[in-house]
């Protein structure tokens, strides 16, 4: 790859002179970056990949080869999207008009798919624009995603559906053993809870630093009567 102060740019790829790549950026063979995208810093597009144009992608994104991120798609920092993942921009895909006329840009409105802040798409997925993937939820190889992800929900299947929930960093969460509503990830120990206002799950604390806990039985010295 050949350097330049700003980012690294392999031989064959096709970027836009209006498309925006932050520092540190890596875009690799045959990738194509379209007028007006905006990339972030720290982000890998891979060999392959597609970025149409007026997609926004955080910093530190990283779309595997051959992955399709149609335009308006926004991306929060640190989205993965997986090798040969796909995410559409047509309610109605037509080639024609129902008079059989070619369609121009103006016969349609391109809709978005939106990733939230560390969300992950697994290899061949398909988002179905418009939908929200929340933080850090999962989607499974393969899904075919037709309504939105809360946050940290592990999603899989056609239509995509939930089989669990994933922390930050990407394990499945167990939940917590004081018989509360909260889940905890068995790598990093935190905590996250219930959030109503997503349906999904919002972190709770660091880990074992003001978390639910349960209550600590008092010690017994026989003056209290026996313990239960």
């Amino acid at each position: 790859m050949s350097d330049t102060p700003a980012y690294r740019v392999a031989p064959g790829a096709d970027i836009s002179d209006d498309a925006t790549i932050g520092e540190g950026s890596s875009i690799w063979h045959l990738a194509q970056v379209r007028e007006g995208a905006e990339i972030g810093t720290d982000c890998v597009i891979g060999r392959g990949a597609y970025i149409g144009s007026g997609v926004r992608m955080g910093d530190g994104c990283k779309i595997q080869n051959y992955a399709l991120v149609y335009e308006p798609a926004v991306l929060a920092a640190g989205v993965f999207v997986g090798p040969a993942a796909v995410f559409t921009n047509d309610h109605f895909p037509r080639a024609v008009t129902p008079d059989l006329a070619p369609k121009s840009a103006s016969d349609w409105e391109p809709v978005g798919v939106t990733c939230e802040t560390g969300a992950s798409i697994g290899a061949r997925a398909v988002c179905v624009a418009p939908v929200t993937i929340g933080a850090w939820a999962m989607v499974a190889a393969g899904a075919t995603v037709v309504k939105d992800v809360p946050p940290h929900a592990l999603v899989a299947g056609v239509p995509a559906k939930r089989l669990g929930w994933v922390g930050r960093a990407g394990e499945k969460l167990v939940p917590a053993a004081d018989g509360t509503d909260a889940w905890v990830c068995p790598t990093t120990g935190e905590w996250y809870i219930p959030d109503d206002s997503t349906g999904g799950l919002l972190l709770a604390s660091s880990p074992l630093a003001h978390a639910p806990r349960p209550a600590e039985l008092p010690d017994h010295d026989g003056t209290d009567g026996p313990a239960a």
